[in-house]
């Protein structure tokens, strides 16, 4: 009975890499950190979210470890039957405190956040709209819900305004964007969008996975860079980028909103909680983040400093303030390719190509950290450099 699967997927296997778009996993050794071991070859790291180099922090390992023999290694339930520990309401406490505002709770991934908060919330008689450039997890999040779908051109502020104008039929209007968009490191115009719900009595969720930690005066994400803290409705972010790097996320928002969600999110009714070890940890992270502020001083510094040097050397590079930094080569297979070259340069960086990113728009990103060095970042430009005169775009 396999046959007939196994050569449908051997003919998608094939189509993918005749097309060029194969992704490659190259096995890690040791520790996340700006420098990592990949298939026995030590590389400069240049290619995780580890934005404030967290992921290897020995304060962290370390409580990790006393977590691990107070609290275990797992729940073996879901929340409401025996998978809620201690550490559980404590983290959800200690986050919603730190982000102002009444109460979070706490999923496996972001993906599962995203997945719960339209679906829990919203029913036929709503609208949903949605940048259209939105992360796959909101896309796939939308997808669940019965909601009527208004797609907005990417930072579009004047479609928006014409899909809210269509949509104020509707019982309620929910605004989703993600705060930072990955691809091109962009921040979304959030004062405007704010602006637009209160004209329109629509509510704002904000998926802030890409800010969370690092972005703002005191690291509360694009909510607080963009003045919107006390506007925005709903936060869903990630454990697992800025924040340690491990696993995990949540849903930050108004008290009888996650009171609705622990009783209809099927990601939380239906799946374990997340592991105790990193709900503990979590709350170390928050602490050491407020107690270093030198780190995101440091990432704003790097950050700069490599777009600068990049467009002195001829890149385009979008215009942002983002550690993402995505580096426009054109095309794909040119990108693929000197992503491999650089590794003989001592780096580790991915390209992207369609339908990752549009035609003739295939890049290499680069995310910056704190961790990074001068030294490290030099490196990296001078690659660049040698590559870009190779492959003849710069």
């Amino acid at each position: 009975m396999y046959n007939s699967l196994k050569k449908v997927v051997e003919n998608e296997l094939q189509g993918i890499h005749e097309a060029g778009l194969w992704k490659e996993h190259r096995t890690l050794q040791g520790r996340q950190g700006t420098t990592v071991v990949a298939d026995g070859k030590e590389l400069i790291n240049f290619c995780a979210n580890n934005y404030l180099g967290l992921s290897g922090k020995q304060e962290l390992v370390d409580m990790a470890c006393q977590a691990l023999g107070e609290y275990g290694y797992g729940t073996s339930s879901v929340r409401f039957i025996c998978g809620t520990q201690s550490i559980h309401t404590q983290l959800e406490e200690k986050l919603a405190e730190w982000m102002g505002f009444e109460d979070s709770i706490t999923f496996t991934s972001c993906w599962n956040a995203n997945e719960a908060v339209f679906a829990a919330l919203l029913t036929d008689e709503d609208a949903i709209l949605t940048d259209q450039l939105n992360h796959a997890s909101i896309i796939d999040g939308i997808r669940l819900c019965k909601a009527e779908r208004y797609i907005f051109n990417h930072m579009d502020m004047a479609d928006l305004e014409a899909k809210l104008q269509e949509a104020q039929g509707k019982r309620l209007r929910c605004i989703v964007t993600d705060g930072v968009f990955s691809m091109d490191g962009d921040v979304a115009p959030l004062k405007k969008i704010c602006d637009l719900a209160d004209k329109y009595d629509a509510y704002v969720v904000v998926d802030d996975s890409h800010a969370t930690g690092f972005m703002g005066e005191t690291g509360r994400g694009s909510i607080e860079s963009e003045g919107v803290l006390d506007r925005v409705d709903i936060v869903t972010t990630t454990f697992g980028k800025a924040l340690g790097g491990a696993i995990g996320g949540a849903i930050i928002g108004p008290k009888e909103v996650i009171e609705l969600l622990h009783q209809r999110a099927r990601t939380t009714l239906f799946t374990n909680s997340l592991p105790p070890v990193v709900a503990a940890t979590t709350i170390k992270v928050l602490e050491y983040i407020d107690e270093h502020p030198e780190l995101r001083e440091k990432l704003w510094e790097n950050t700069n400093y490599f777009r600068e040097k990049m467009v002195a050397i001829g890149y385009n590079v979008p215009e942002s303030v983002h550690p993402i930094v995505p580096v426009i080569i054109g095309e794909g297979s040119a990108a693929s390719s000197m992503a491999r070259d650089m590794l003989d340069e001592g780096i580790y960086v991915i390209g992207f190509s369609y339908p990752v990113v549009p035609i003739e728009s295939a890049r290499i990103r680069v995310q910056i950290s704190a961790e990074h060095s001068i030294d490290q970042i030099d490196l990296l430009i001078t690659a660049f450099e040698k590559l870009g005169k190779k492959y003849e775009i710069i």
